[in-house]
Order: C-alpha cells, then sequence, then structure tokens
C-alpha cells in the first residue's frame, strides 16, 4: 500500500515508536500525542504517509522540524502552545519562505528524524498544506544537529535554510562553506533569551534524489514497534524482548543509574550518565554520552555503541522509551542497542562528512565510528 491515512488508534502506537528510536531525544510524546490528537480528533485533518517509492521524480520535497533543547520543549505549556500554533505554526512560514527562495511549490514533506515532537509536527504540517509526508527521515532516529542526515551524505545541500523562532524572527542561511554553520547559526537564535525554540526548512530535492539518500519506511517502522510492545504489554509478556526482536536489536545492558550530570547548553541537554549493572550485567558498569540523544556507549570501559548506530533507553517495568530529560538517579534503565541503516554508514566512507557526525560534536574527539556489529564480537 503506497499511501496510509493515520488514524486516531494509530496515535498512542506511533509515538511509542517513535520515543524508542529517538535515542533520548526528539522530543516530548505529550506534546506529540497533544498535536496528533488536534489534528486527527479535534480539527479532522488527514495525515496521508506515502512511501517514497510512490513519489514522482520530479517532485520537490523538503525536509524541517523544531529546533531546541529538550530540555527547553519539556517545559512547555501543551495546551497554550497547541492554541498558538492554530494561530501562527512556525513551520509553515519556514516551508513558506523556502518556496519563496527556491521558486517552486513544495509537493511533499519528509521528517529530519523519527522523534514523538519531530515528527509529529511534519505530519501536522502536511496535513494543514494538504499534502503527503514520505514515510521516512533523514536518520532512522533522533540526532541533535542539523548536518548530521544521510540527505547531506548523499550530496543534497542542508541550505537554503530557513528559520523562523517564536518571536517572529526570520532568517534564512543561503549557503555555508562549513557543514556545521547552519545549524551554529540555528542554535544562536534560538538560544537567545525568551526565544528557546524555533522551526526550520531544509534539505530541498527532487523525488530521485530522495530515493537515493531517505531512511525508508520509519514513520511505519515506528507504528510497528508501538503496536507490538501495546500488544506485549497487555499479553504480560516480555515488553523489552518485543522492542528487540522489532529493531531487530541487542540487549546491551540493564543497570540503574549511579552518576548523573546534565547541562543544558546552547540549545542542547548534555548529559553524562554512569549505570551500575543488574541481573545477567550484575558487576559491570556502562557509561552514557548524550547530547539530546544517546551518542555512544561504554561498557566496563570498552566502547560498544558511535552513534549514528542507535542506544534506546527503555523503561524496565513498561519498555517505553526514556527522554534524556527523564534521567534520574536510580531510575532503572535497559539499553537495547541496533545497527542504523545502510545509507547511513555509506556516507562515513567520506571523512569530510565523518568529521561532521564525529565525536567531536558531542565532546569525545577521540571517537571514530565503529560499526556496532564489530565492537560487540569483541
Amino acid at each position: 500500500m503506497s499511501k496510509y491515512v493515520l488514524k486516531a488508534s494509530d496515535i498512542e502506537p506511533l509515538l511509542e515508536g517513535l520515543t524508542i528510536l529517538g535515542t533520548g531525544g526528539g522530543g516530548s510524546p505529550k506534546l506529540g500525542r497533544a498535536i496528533l490528537e488536534n489534528d486527527i480528533i479535534k480539527k479532522n485533518r488527514q495525515i496521508i504517509i506515502e512511501t517514497p517509492e510512490a513519489i514522482s521524480d520530479n517532485a520537490t520535497i523538503v525536509s524541517g522540524g523544531i529546533m531546541g533543547s529538550v530540555a527547553f520543549l519539556d517545559k512547555l505549556d501543551t495546551e497554550k502552545l497547541i492554541e498558538c500554533w492554530e494561530e501562527k505554526f512556525e513551520l509553515i512560514e519556514a516551508i513558506e519562505l523556502m518556496s519563496q527562495y527556491i521558486g517552486k511549490k513544495i509537493d511533499h514533506v519528509v521528517p529530519f528524524e523519527v522523534g514523538a515532537l519531530n515528527t509529529p509536527v511534519i505530519l501536522s504540517l502536511a496535513a494543514r498544506m494538504g499534502i503527503s509526508v514520505v514515510d521516512g527521515d533523514s536518520l532512522g532516529r533522533s540526532a541533535p544537529e542539523t548536518q548530521m542526515a544521510s540527505f547531506l551524505a548523499h550530496g543534497i545541500s542542508l541550505t537554503p535554510m530557513p528559520l523562523v523562532d517564536t518571536e517572529g524572527n526570520k532568517i534564512i542561511v543561503v549557503g555555508q562553506k562549513e557543514a556545521t554553520f547552519a545549524d551554529e547559526v540555528g542554535r544562536f537564535v534560538i538560544a537567545k533569551e525568551n526565544v528557546g525554540m524555533g522551526a526550520n526548512s531544509h534539505y530541498a530535492m527532487t523525488g530521485a534524489q530522495l530515493k537515493q539518500s531517505v531512511i525508508p519506511n520509519t514513520i511505519t517502522k515506528a507504528l510497528r514497534i508501538g503496536k507490538s510492545l501495546l500488544e506485549a504489554r497487555k499479553s504480560g509478556s516480555d515488553t523489552i524482548q518485543a522492542v528487540v526482536e522489532e529493531l531487530d536489536g541487542l540487549k546491551m545492558f540493564e543497570g540503574k543509574i549511579s552518576s548523573l550530570q546534565a547541562e543544558d547548553k546552547g540549545g542542547f541537554y548534555i548529559t553524562n550518565v554512569r549505570l551500575e549493572g543488574k541481573k545477567e550485567f550484575e558487576g559491570t558498569e556502562a557509561k552514557l554520552v548524550i547530547k539530546n540523544e544517546t551518542m555512544a556507549l561504554w561498557v566496563n570501559d570498552k566502547l560498544k555503541s558511535v552513534f549514528p548506530d542507535l542506544v534506546c533507553m527503555l523503561d524496565t517495568k513498561t519498555g517505553s522509551g526514556v527522554l534524556s530529560t527523564d534521567l534520574k538517579m536510580g531510575k532503572n534503565l535497559v539499553l537495547v542497542g541496533t545497527p542504523c541503516h545502510s545509507r547511513r554508514r555509506e556516507g562515513l566512507m567520506n571523512p569530510d562528512i565523518a568529521k561532521v557526525f564525529g565525536g567531536d560534536r558531542y565532546g569525545c574527539p577521540e571517537l571514530r565510528f565503529v560499526e556496532m556489529e564489530e565492537l560487540n564480537r569483541r
């Protein structure tokens, strides 16, 4: 089926899956739920999800999302924000700026990332515009910076990048020499006092380019993960195992947070976490580095995962995904790893691309990407 219309009954499982794939970031499911319920139930808007293969090669597609630290987004008054977005939706303003600048009508949108806020806002954007959302994204997970995308790795320009903040300021980054420049400009804008959040549009591409670069079918993947989790919870079966199987993943650690250092800095939520092992991991220790999302994992000082491979943080009791802002001393977690899509890895063969995805972007300049499969054979 090339097209799927999202139903009210899909909201809960979709958000469960998006939160898991968000790897600690991607925004709050509470806000994501409010957005989808407002669109589907209250406003009766139609959210159409379309497979990448169904998109015309000549179509114009753009990506985009909300910029802001997960800590700031977590503090928002959900009801008030939904009301404000009915009057002024910054994502529509950003995409209109993009359309004006490139001189083309936008035919479809594709999420930048899979996450419990940044996917629903793109679904809402498409519904308000009367266009479809591509079933995919640029990551197969969430990530802290705009250049960390399979689109860039496959030769699609991040710029032009219009940005509209909540105060009504508008800019367009028309080009960049360094791949990180546009994101850094955006962070500078949203980090200003009384701002904290903005909406951007980027990675304008053709349908042909989309098919070569998108991480495919990630929205329906999130929906499938969520449905399996909810079915396991309802039947009383192992929720963690249900998620591991849907992710085709690996249970990498289970334990309790024993050390936590967190700071909201420069538009990011930076966290260093240590966990004491429990059950089969008794007597071991894990370390996580998080920049909004999980970026690297060590167990007993041995590296086990590096971005862009995924480390999903799950609640030990419910199997639900855990946001980095919800981490607290003594909290019990299960860490499940799964390899990123091959299209994400292809770009890392280019040293220039690997640099803007690399460890120096999250405080670990010594790290270079090694596939999770290799790290866990050692």
